[in-house]
């Protein structure tokens, strides 16, 4: 039976197959009921001893893409947003579009001074009421998570920055510190950022107004949830600094000259609509 085997996780280790964990996964990214049921059910056939994650996260993928798009593509967020990668670079500019479309305005790789030293900050993002500087922390690893050391680090550099005045809009203090993972954080470093007031966001943390949250809410989906273009492409694009889906709207040219036919174009931007 399946309730009986163990799967592979990402980290190597291994966990008892959980019909209702995965009844969840789905139902966070918008799928029905009727539609969980029906993917569980041919999963449950498929697992056998030993099946890794990603084998899992893949045939769910696939029935699920076949039967609601939309949910799909909630669901291939967290392998989305690793396939930015390798580097945290295009993560940075990823953050700083979720920024903009909570109307901040966002410059990346600052070198500001704080009260002791210089500091490369990832993101800058101010508005009217706010100077916010964060630290985007990017794995393109499954089962890779922040841990408190970082979250140390990140708190130190902060404290020193509390001590300048910057010019972002006005003459002006630093607000408020951010660390932002495309992964989860580890306990203590859950512990430690709550009890120092560090303003943390993860995959899944906290409950409401994770990252997750504010991809969905804002349809801010990267252009590595797309299924119509392949990884060169994507690279391309986001070498080109577009990262979301909707960005897409509207450069038919863009694509063509990613090396695309009028017909995969075509493709591509009447899947983008899905994220509209």
């Amino acid at each position: 039976m399946a309730q009986n085997l163990f799967i592979t996780k990402g980290d190597g280790t291994k966990e008892p197959f959980d019909t209702e964990k995965l009844r969840q996964s789905l139902f966070k990214s918008g799928a029905s009921a009727q539609t969980a049921a029906q993917i569980i059910s041919h999963v449950e056939r498929e697992v056998q001893k030993d099946s890794t994650t990603s084998e899992l996260y893949k045939h769910a993928f696939f029935l699920l893409h076949k039967l609601e798009k939309k949910a799909a593509f909630n669901y291939s967020l967290r392998r989305a947003l690793m396939e930015l990668g390798p580097t945290g670079f295009p993560f940075e500019k990823y953050v700083a579009h979720i920024f903009r479309e909570r109307g901040f305005t966002t410059l990346t790789g600052q070198v500001v001074k704080g009260g002791c030293v210089e500091h490369e900050i990832d993101i800058v993002a101010w508005n009217e009421e706010k100077l916010i500087m964060a630290e985007a922390k990017f794995h393109n690893e499954a089962g890779v998570k922040t841990d408190l050391k970082v979250a140390l680090y990140v708190k130190a550099r902060f404290d020193d920055l509390r001590e300048s005045t910057f010019f972002y809009g006005r003459r002006r203090s630093l607000d408020e510190g951010w660390l932002i993972t495309n992964t989860k954080f580890t306990t203590t470093a859950i512990a430690y950022g709550m009890c120092k007031g560090l303003t943390m966001i993860g995959w899944n943390f906290p409950d409401k107004g994770n990252l997750r949250d504010m991809i969905a809410d804002g349809n801010l989906h990267p252009i590595t949830c797309l299924t119509t273009l392949t990884r060169g492409q994507m690279a391309q694009i986001i070498s080109r600094g577009m990262v979301l889906c909707k960005e897409l709207i509207g450069h038919h040219d863009l694509l063509r000259e990613v090396g695309l036919s009028e017909e995969a174009a075509y493709n591509v931007l009447e899947e983008v609509k899905d994220f509209s």
